[in-house]
């Protein structure tokens, strides 16, 4: 028997086209359950304030730059969604004094548009964010060389060549409505995945790339980045792939509930914990990584209980 075609986009896989048994299990978690799920491998970390949350997402920063040498240089790959932390990153690089001459740093993903990367002028660019709310505001003196900043490219060779570059100690990360990290969306329902997505193996073997975007991630970026705009939002991404993510040495994931649902935030964490990898649902892929966090909001954890509105 074929799976069920998708409830939202039925040219593509999505997990809504899950057992409707592990959609019930993840929806009768509470945040008790949810810290319980840690495992070898897998944390699951809670933080009662948004202060708490994004100090412990901009330290990550901090703690991977402050490896780096001139023998051994070390980068962070960071994702834009969120940024609350990133102001915070370059005041405490400024305030510390961090020399970050041996430090790197990898963008997640970026648009694209008629050929190529959209330029730093587009209004949701991702380099651009990253460089007004973080790079800029670091002190010229302290700043790392411009060509320790790797930001993707349609040239997706030199992307994927600037991972040899520095060891990256973490990747961090938000969690979409579509439950992918970086723009690792479902793919579409095509041969030869027309019954089954593909295997979780042939889905890790996705490396830097231009993807086309579930309808459902074009949606979310119009909600959380324009506004509502969904005609302003590209359909094409470049994004850091499964390739690039086993070869972080951590994986860090900050959900603050702005980004997923409560269904969403709990969905993924329970397939990880329980090593239910399927390629619908890209997020549990990491269920084969070596070293994952997830890091909640309290507050932003939120409820599965319906309620009218």
């Amino acid at each position: 028997m074929p799976r069920p075609l998708s409830r939202i986009a039925p040219d593509w896989w999505d997990y809504t086209t899950l057992d409707a048994e592990i959609i019930r299990d993840a929806a009768a978690l509470s945040p008790d359950d949810l810290q319980k799920l840690s495992r070898p491998g897998f944390e699951v970390v809670f933080y009662d304030t948004l202060e708490d949350f994004y100090l412990a997402e901009a330290l990550e920063y901090i703690a991977a730059w402050r490896q780096a040498t001139a023998d051994d240089p070390v980068g962070i790959c960071g994702p834009i969604g969120p940024t609350e932390q990133l102001p915070l990153v370059a005041r405490l690089v400024n305030d510390l004094e961090l020399d970050l001459r041996h430090a790197h740093f990898w963008g997640m993903d970026e648009w694209f548009a008629d050929g190529r990367e959209v330029p730093v002028t587009h209004p949701l660019s991702f380099e651009r964010a990253d460089r007004e709310l973080c790079f800029d505001r670091i002190r010229p003196d302290l700043r790392m060389p411009e060509e320790n900043l790797h930001f993707p490219r349609a040239d997706v060779a030199a992307s994927i060549a600037s991972w040899d570059s520095a060891r990256c100690a973490v990747m961090q990360g938000g969690q979409g409505d579509i439950k992918h990290w970086a723009f690792n969306d479902p793919l579409r329902r095509e041969p030869p995945f027309t019954d089954e997505p593909p295997p979780p193996d042939e889905y890790r073997k996705l490396s830097t790339r231009v993807v086309d975007l579930h309808p459902v991630t074009l949606a979310q970026n119009a909600r959380t980045s324009g506004g509502g705009n969904i005609t302003m939002v590209p359909q094409q991404a470049i994004t850091v792939g499964p390739v690039q993510t086993w070869q972080a040495e951590k994986v860090s994931i900050w959900q603050a509930g702005v980004h997923d649902n409560p269904l969403g935030q709990r969905l993924t964490a329970l397939m990880i914990s329980k090593r239910l990898a399927d390629s619908a649902v890209p997020m549990s892929l990491l269920a084969d990584h070596p070293n994952v966090q997830f890091n909640y909001y309290r507050g932003g954890l939120g409820s599965c209980a319906v309620e009218m509105h």
